[in-house]
């Protein structure tokens, strides 16, 4: 089975010369990548302020023998080379973030055959007649483990409708909120990066 990583390459808080190393260290990943048998996507791209730079790049490598690779390039990459820019600059190091992220969060699929209803009996309000007649509905999703209790209607049948009404509302609030976690952690890698000590250091070739 060919394996698969997505790599944030980023620029995090720093000045224009870490955009322009993105897209050098990403143009040398692309050939190390090439050169080793394995694909490489270019999932999304954030561009910088100068023609050819990028904030961030997010990228799929696969093939057998990525999570190998894409371990050689995860951490603080350093691309090390005069400013294009500013002539006055001293600094030749310009550091930018390499992370696996996930990029799309787990969906559970609804379906009614994953749900387990049985007839109960509840109390409070509502009568004698909703508790002997057992009309009180107990759903259980067996794929999460969520489970509902619905016993507002008189009618088994209106009370089952209603809990897979729940269930499903709450896969949905679950998707949603998985969304959010997987952007959330895209979002820290910007935030990670240490200058100095670099895992990796790519120099311009000739």
């Amino acid at each position: 089975m060919s394996e698969r990583v997505h790599l944030l390459l980023s620029a995090g808080r720093g000045p224009q010369e870490c955009t322009w190393a993105v897209a050098q260290l990403v143009r040398r990943l692309e050939a190390g990548a090439g050169r080793d048998g394995l694909t490489t996507r270019r999932v999304e791209t954030v561009p910088g302020e100068r023609p050819g730079t990028f904030r961030s790049v997010l990228i799929q490598i696969s093939g057998t023998g990525t999570a190998r690779f894409a371990a050689s390039w995860t951490g603080t990459l350093c691309w090390q080379a005069p400013s294009p820019y500013r002539t006055s600059a001293g600094r030749k190091n310009w550091y930018v973030i390499a992370e696996p992220c996930e990029v799309d969060a787990a969906h559970t699929a609804f379906t009614e055959a994953d749900v387990d209803i049985v007839g109960c009996r509840t109390g409070g309000p509502g009568g004698q007649h909703r508790n002997k007649a057992s009309t009180a509905v107990r759903a259980t999703h067996r794929p999460t483990g969520i489970v509902v209790v619905v016993d507002t209607e008189r009618q088994f049948s209106q009370n089952r409708r209603l809990a897979l009404e729940r269930i499903r509302a709450r896969l949905e609030q679950n998707d949603r909120a998985g969304e959010l976690a997987v952007r959330t952690g895209r979002w820290k890698v910007h935030d990670g990066l240490v200058r100095g000590d670099p895992s990796r250091t790519e120099r311009p070739r000739g």
